[in-house]
């Protein structure tokens, strides 16, 4: 089992959860509209930082975790406006 979390541009949030769903990851945490800065600049919901990034956290059987990650680059590199989406995955020690 990995950590895997995903940051991304809100505004694509269906799209990642549309993957998450497809690949079987059916339980993750969503932290939506929070504050952040990618290359693109600070994205924090306000007139001048418009936008706002949102944080996914989810356990991923490594069975699963090379198609997740497979799609993920795939969307990554569809579109220039998604080269933001960032996907760190970790290990856990433990769990309960």
């Amino acid at each position: 089992m990995k950590l895997l979390q995903i940051s991304v541009h809100f505004e694509y949030s269906g799209a990642i959860e549309a993957i998450l769903d497809r690949r079987g990851v059916t339980h993750y945490l969503r932290f939506g509209m929070i504050e952040g800065k990618d290359g693109e600049g600070k994205h924090f919901g306000s007139q001048v930082y418009p936008g706002s990034m949102t944080l996914y956290q989810a356990q991923v059987p490594e069975e699963q975790l090379e198609a997740v990650l497979e799609e993920l680059k795939t969307f990554r590199e569809r579109k220039p406006a998604h080269e933001h989406l960032r996907a760190l995955v970790m290990p856990i020690e433990r769990q309960l």
